[in-house]
C-alpha cells in the first residue's frame, strides 16, 4: 500500500510539474493579449485628394462647405480662414494628423494649402499613395477635356433613346372599374 501511495504521489507531482510548465510556457508565447482594449480615436474632417481637386478659386463659402464639409475650426477673429484638421490615434500604433486650410476674401475662395491628402476614405482599401494637389488638378483637367471632346451623339443619358422598348404590363380589369390607367 505504501508503494502504491508513493507511486501515486510521484505521478501526481510529475503531472503537476508538467501542468505548471505548460501554463508558464503558454504565458510566454504571445505579447498581444487584447486587453486592455484601446479604442481608435478619430477627430476632424477626412479630406481626400479628389475633394481638394474640386476646389476652384472664386467658389463661395457654401460651395467649399459642400465639397470639403464643415470646417472643424472657424476662428471668430479670423473669419476669412477655415481650418480642416484630421487626427487619428489608433488604439495600438502611431498617431496620424493632417491639416488643410482655405482662405477667403469676402465670400470668395482665394487660396488653399495643407498636407498631402490620401486618395481614399478610411473605410476603403489601403492607401496607394497620396496625390499632391497639382497632380490631382492635372488629372481632373484631362478628364474634363476628354469629356468635352466626346460628341453629343456618343453620350448616352436618360433623355437619349437607345432603342430599348419596355412594354408596360397589363393591369387586371376590376369589375365596375372604367379607367385602367393609373392616376398621375
Amino acid at each position: 500500500m505504501v508503494t502504491t501511495v508513493k507511486s501515486f504521489f510521484r505521478t501526481w507531482r510529475s503531472s503537476l510539474a508538467i501542468g505548471v510548465l505548460a501554463i508558464s510556457l503558454s504565458a510566454c508565447g504571445g505579447t498581444k493579449w487584447g486587453f486592455p482594449y484601446r479604442a481608435d480615436v478619430q477627430q476632424g474632417n477626412w479630406i481626400t485628394a479628389e475633394q481638394v481637386a474640386r476646389l476652384e478659386q472664386g467658389m463661395t463659402r457654401e460651395q467649399v462647405r459642400f465639397v470639403l464639409g464643415t470646417p472643424i475650426l472657424q476662428d471668430i477673429f479670423r473669419t476669412n480662414r477655415w481650418d480642416y484638421v484630421f487626427y487619428n490615434q489608433p488604439g495600438y500604433g502611431e498617431p496620424e494628423e493632417r491639416q488643410f486650410t482655405v482662405w477667403f476674401e469676402g465670400d470668395v475662395l482665394v487660396r488653399w494649402e495643407g498636407d498631402k491628402q490620401p486618395n481614399r476614405q478610411p473605410f476603403q482599401s489601403n492607401d496607394t499613395g497620396s496625390v499632391d494637389e497639382t497632380e490631382a488638378r492635372a488629372a481632373e483637367r484631362e478628364d474634363d477635356t476628354a469629356t468635352e471632346n466626346t460628341s453629343r451623339e456618343e453620350q448616352v443619358g436618360p433623355d437619349t433613346d437607345i432603342g430599348i422598348n419596355v412594354e408596360q404590363p397589363q393591369r387586371p380589369q376590376i369589375p365596375g372599374q372604367t379607367n385602367t390607367e393609373p392616376l398621375r
